[in-house]
């Protein structure tokens, strides 16, 4: 019988053999032979129980248990193998560096992949565009030079800038972001179906799935007390901010969902007051967006730098930046309506928005799409038989 010792070799030998593999990938196969000759973690999150119904990992197989990962931290702080072993074994630190590589192999077009490397200085680019774009369009449209920045307009918002221009500007942006994702995760879904047992999607698999992503379920840490922050303190502060910034981003899409069949099906352009139901969403998950990714900002600068990938931190607080901006600079321009500080504050609120819809296919967001997508992958495979009879789901 093979010890731990022999299969670390042999785990090395196969990544190293592998011309397929890439450097981060070929180490999340040796360390998934250690774990899987462990199996210590097996009941930590979905991604041990997968990992035991394989005795290989194939670069499929490899990206599918990268994107279940939540890095939640648990397995490194429970593994006995961990550094400064000489295995070193650290699975969330291995696996974040994977699914960093998996959108940017799966972004589209193919060209726009390198983005992700370089996602903080291309969110600053977007900002200051999207920023200089609005401010010199309310110059132009007004006439009145810069003092157009900090003058009351008559007609609210669309006194600035009208409607259809609006439209005309989000609408293409949004449209291509929505379109770029779905193709990225659609050539993901068909890499790691065949991989993943190949059975189709069946209603009890997509409501487990559906349930796990709803209630970040794996961000519980394995033990229902939470993530581990530094050293081996747990909490559920990552959790809940992850819930209060998903669910605020959430209504405030919904808010302008409804603005939107307002404008075209009732006629009832904005602005709104309260209580009308635009604006009760947006204000609630304004609130909500803001303090869940404050909340974030504070855990990713507390965050062990063993719990993840220290290239991605800049894609990651960008992220989080930019949705904290988006948030606040929205409930600020509630807060001014009708004054002087109207259209500085609308330039600023509508280039921190053109930024997040440029950027959404190339940054942080991708993450939320390729975890469901494994997901729902996990939940149609352990309903199959298990391919090598070992193990129990």
């Amino acid at each position: 019988m093979q010890t731990l010792e022999s299969l670390t070799r042999d785990a090395r030998a196969l990544a190293n053999g592998d011309i397929l593999l890439s450097a981060p990938e070929a180490e999340v196969a040796r360390q998934l032979q250690i774990c899987n000759a462990c199996r210590y973690c097996e009941g930590f999150c979905a991604v041990f129980p997968a990992m035991t119904r394989r005795l290989e990992f194939g670069k499929a197989d490899i990206h599918f248990i990268a994107n279940l990962c939540h890095n939640c931290g648990a397995c490194l702080h429970a593994c006995q193998y961990a550094p400064p072993h000489e295995f070193a074994v650290n699975v969330p630190q291995a696996m974040a560096q994977v699914r960093g590589q998996t959108y940017a192999d799966y972004a589209w077009p193919p060209a726009l992949g390198a983005l992700y490397q370089r996602n903080g200085l291309t969110l600053a680019l977007a900002l200051v565009a999207g920023l200089t774009l609005f401010m010199v369009l309310a110059v132009a449209l007004k006439g009145q030079g810069l003092g157009a920045l900090w003058q009351a307009p008559a007609g609210g918002f669309y006194g600035i800038f009208p409607h259809n221009l609006l439209v005309g500007l989000f609408a293409p942006v949004f449209l291509f972001a929505v379109l770029a994702l779905s193709l990225g995760v659609r050539r993901f879904w068909r890499d790691v179906t065949p991989a993943t047992s190949g059975a189709p999607l069946s209603t009890p698999a997509t409501m487990e799935a559906t349930d796990a992503v709803l209630r970040l379920k794996y961000l519980d840490g394995g033990h229902g007390d939470g993530c581990h922050n530094e050293d081996d303190a747990y909490t559920l502060s990552r959790r809940r901010m992850h819930h209060l910034t998903f669910y605020g981003f959430m209504l405030c899409f919904a808010a302008t969902s409804v603005a939107t069949l307002y404008h075209y099906l009732l006629d009832l352009p904005a602005p709104y007051d309260l209580p009308s139901l635009p604006k009760l969403l947006g204000g609630v998950g304004g609130v909500s967006l803001a303090i869940g990714t404050a909340g974030l900002w504070r855990l990713n600068l507390r965050r062990h730098p063993a719990h993840g990938d220290a290239a991605q931190k800049p894609m990651d607080r960008a992220f989080i930046a930019l949705l904290f901006l988006t948030a606040t600079t929205g409930l600020a321009l509630w807060a001014a309506r009708g004054s002087a500080a109207l259209p500085l504050l609308l330039c600023l609120h509508l280039g921190a928005v053109m930024a997040l819809f440029a950027t959404l296919p190339y940054g942080k967001f991708a993450h939320g799409v390729f975890r469901t997508a494994s997901l729902l992958r996990h939940a149609v495979e352990k309903r199959q038989p298990n391919p090598i009879g070992l193990g129990a789901d």
